[in-house]
């Protein structure tokens, strides 16, 4: 473990995202993760430096700046500044924010291709092939699924150009020989195992300039070809560590990385393309490349409709930073893949961070006010008590689990170990009962009691630190601790008798108050509308059309809604749920289930027969744990919803026209 601040500092780092992109859960789960990262070890008293940032080349964005009615270059400021938007929100911490269109990385790209090119690795050639536009890959036709690329399923094109080749067939043996003596250089091992496959399966020479577009980092003196994204876009964790001044780095360079968070759609490009540039050029390769995995919605992968009902500005002003940031780093193991559902967001919240952390806040700080005017105080003997040997061993023994999970990149296990500690604290108030020796006595024993059970939210504190800094903060807050309280030394700090024995405690507000059900179910109602109505802008509307009159839709428009005729043949309420109904519609050759939020306004019974209009192509969606195949119309009227029908004896299927 490194200490000391004048060492190399931890250096971890997540992609660059596109700024083509909006910010969306898979971009803020690992920008979380490697700040919660970098945290971890600036508590252990390390130095840490947090690389992010956004991707501006590429022939994607100039075709999308094109279609804007915009330069690449102001279309890219106003993009890749959605993202500072969001990690200030998510309150990262990051030391730097890379862009590739800044100087400093167009000088470093320029400098590795030099000495890549030195080295006798890159020459020109004619590239004759396929290349996917969307993932700005090349491909091969036996790469190709059903004619189209098997990363993103878009057509690709065929391409004919002059190019710049890098020899990575070359570097197929060098790539086996560093996986074999850096077993933990690709991480989890699922995906060291699949790169390795890949890598013995052989390596072709990559195709590493373009000629049929201008927006890129031109190459050095043959201004015609600019560098291929993938080249450009690796080197920012290298130009951001100082690379570029001269043929190396400065002496104060972060650099290697001690990691790479990505996600596994792009593990190729980091854990084989990447280091074999590196090595060409004679640089120091990363320590390690994490892949994480992919989140799907509700058990459906990921989609706009869907995606829409996890926008993360809208998940923070629901819920909370710390709530969502906790949430996505304790679900899923990092490096699996995981589901996001609002109702195991909600589950959690109310759990965890309610019923386990923010009660054992609460009754610690109220016993304390009730019974010591809001003072705590340190019994000299306490140590040697019987029952608080044995709680001083439990969080300890949590202290060091979490030391080592979070070390190993763990984080769903590193949360896991705090609330080990906060479960032994629970189980030590209840068993010492302060609120009988308040009664009884002795008071020495009353003041052991409440000093340990105050001294273990500052342990647990510090623990979620990395991950929940503004939770941490409040609760040190209400413990009565000031200053740079997390610049203790991490023993001191995981140590239960590191609490000062004298403390003034503020008791605050709870720090999460529960989510009851009537709050559950307007949420239910919020998501479900967001789906229906397709957010495209993140506010809660939808993103108006702009034709000269915003808000309007063409008839073409109108008409890929398909409104049908259907009549209802059963309807029940949806367990826990006070505001959806599970309804089965015909439509005259089919039967489907649609989850409709009209509990408050029809009883099932009511609904039996009746002749009803639905969206009839809607993308599905689960709600509450129930796939709803379509939307029912409804009218808001002065006392409530009420459906929309059809007059005279229409038959179930009929197209509303």
């Amino acid at each position: 473990m490194r200490v000391g601040m004048t060492e190399k500092p931890f250096y971890v780092t997540t992609p660059i995202y596109y700024v083509n992109d909006k910010p969306h859960l898979g971009h803020a789960y690992t920008t979380v993760a490697a700040d919660a990262k970098a945290r971890f070890h600036r508590l252990r008293g390390e130095a840490a430096r947090m690389l992010t940032g956004t991707d501006e080349h590429g022939q994607k964005l100039e075709q999308a700046a094109r279609e804007a009615g915009m330069d690449p270059l102001p279309f890219a400021d106003q993009n890749s500044q959605h993202f500072r938007d969001l990690w200030e929100k998510l309150n990262i911490r990051y030391d730097d924010y890379i862009r590739t269109t800044e100087e400093r990385h167009k000088s470093g790209v320029q400098t590795l291709w030099r000495l890549v090119q030195a080295a006798g690795d890159i020459y020109k050639d004619e590239y004759e092939g396929k290349y996917c536009v969307s993932c700005e890959n090349f491909l091969t036709d036996l790469q190709l699924a059903d004619g189209k690329c098997p990363d993103c399923g878009k057509p690709v094109e065929a391409v004919r150009e002059e190019s710049y080749f890098f020899r990575l067939s070359k570097f197929q043996k060098p790539l086996l020989e560093h996986y074999a003596r850096n077993p933990d250089f690709i991480q989890p091992d699922t995906r060291r195992n699949e790169i390795v496959r890949f890598v013995e399966g052989g390596l072709r020479d990559l195709s590493v300039s373009r000629t049929s577009f201008e927006w890129g980092i031109p190459v050095p003196d043959d201004p015609a070809h600019v560098i291929y994204v993938w080249f450009d876009a690796l080197s920012n964790y290298a130009t951001a560590a100082g690379f570029g001044k001269g043929n190396g780095f400065p002496a104060d360079t972060p650099w290697p990385a001690d990691q790479h968070f990505i996600g596994k759609d792009i593990l190729r490009f980091h854990a084989v393309y990447w280091p074999a540039f590196l090595m060409s050029a004679g640089l120091p390769l990363p320590r390690q490349v994490f892949s994480h995995g992919w989140w799907t919605i509700e058990g459906q992968k990921m989609s706009k409709s869907l995606g829409n009902a996890v926008d993360p500005h809208w998940l923070i002003e629901e819920y909370g930073v710390d709530a969502f940031r906790y949430f996505i780093m304790r679900e899923i193991p990092f490096g699996a893949d995981g589901d996001f559902s609002h109702g195991q967001l909600i589950d959690r919240i109310n759990s965890d961070l309610a019923n386990d952390l923010g009660n054992l806040l609460h009754r610690t700080l109220n016993m304390v006010k009730r019974y010591r005017k809001g003072r705590i105080s340190h019994a000299s003997d306490a140590a040697d008590l019987p029952a608080e040997k044995e709680f001083a061993a439990a969080v300890a023994a949590s202290a060091a689990s979490y030391e080592k999970q979070m070390e190993s990149t763990n984080l769903q296990a590193g949360l896991r170990s705090a609330w080990e500690a906060i479960s032994a604290a629970n189980r030590y108030i209840d068993a010492s009962a302060p609120w009988a020796l308040a009664k009884e006595g002795p008071e020495a024993r009353l003041d052991t009691v409440l000093y340990h059970a105050a001294a273990a939210m500052r342990v647990v504190a510090a623990m979620i630190s990395p991950v929940m800094p503004g939770t941490a903060e409040n609760i040190a807050a209400q413990l009565g601790l000031a200053g740079d309280w997390t610049g203790a030394p991490f023993a001191e700090l995981m140590d239960l008798y590191g609490l000062p024995g004298e403390l003034e405690t503020k008791l605050g507000e709870p720090l999460f108050p529960r989510i009851e059900e009537d709050a559950r179910a307007k949420l239910e109602e919020k998501v479900a509308a967001r789906i229906a109505e397709g957010d495209e802008d993140g506010s809660g509307k939808k993103a108006e059309e702009d034709n000269g009159r915003a808000g309007l839709i063409t008839f073409e428009d109108f008409q890929q809604v398909e409104l049908r005729v259907a009549r209802i043949e059963a309807a029940e309420r949806i367990p826990k749920s006070k505001n959806l109904l599970k309804v089965e519609v015909s439509l005259g050759a089919e039967r489907r289930t649609v989850v409709a939020g009209i509990a408050k306004h029809y009883a099932p019974e009511e609904l039996i027969g009746r002749t009803v209009v639905v969206v009839a192509n809607l993308e599905p969606a689960k709600l509450m744990g129930v796939e709803s195949q379509g939307m029912l119309l409804a009218a808001e009227g002065a006392d409530g919803l009420k459906l929309v029908g059809v007059e005279g004896d229409v038959p179930p299927g009929a197209k509303v026209r």
